[in-house]
């Protein structure tokens, strides 16, 4: 299948915990919901969680991708949801980065070469 993707998606491993949703019209959601984070690109991340997580709004992240000192602060925008096939109340999310430089995307090339070279 041809990838249509600007950017390549990379398999990745993290956990992340959000406190809070929030939206740009100051409308705030506060949840305690742990997050498993399956892929990732320059352009967002994509993850599970069991908690549904309504789309449009936004959740700051902290990621460290592999083993590199480097760690990324970022927005993250949540622009898609589905439900897991066979797995009950577990939801799969595709977010996009918001706002972040294109300085930023050594971290990400980085990661790419870290995990091209095992």
């Amino acid at each position: 299948m041809l990838e249509k993707r600007r950017n390549p998606r990379m398999d990745i491993s993290l956990e992340l915990h959000i406190s809070s949703l929030f939206k740009q019209d100051n409308d705030s959601i506060e949840i305690n919901s742990p997050i498993t984070i399956v892929d990732i690109s320059k352009g967002g991340i994509g993850f599970t969680t069991d908690d549904f997580l309504p789309i449009g709004y936004y959740f700051n992240a902290v990621l460290q991708l592999g083993h590199q000192e480097s760690k990324l602060y970022c927005v993250v925008r949540i622009v898609r949801s589905q439900t897991v096939e066979g797995e009950g109340n577990r939801y799969i999310y595709g977010c996009e980065f918001v706002g972040m430089a294109p300085v930023l995307d050594f971290i990400f090339d980085e990661y790419a070469n870290e995990i091209n070279s095992n």
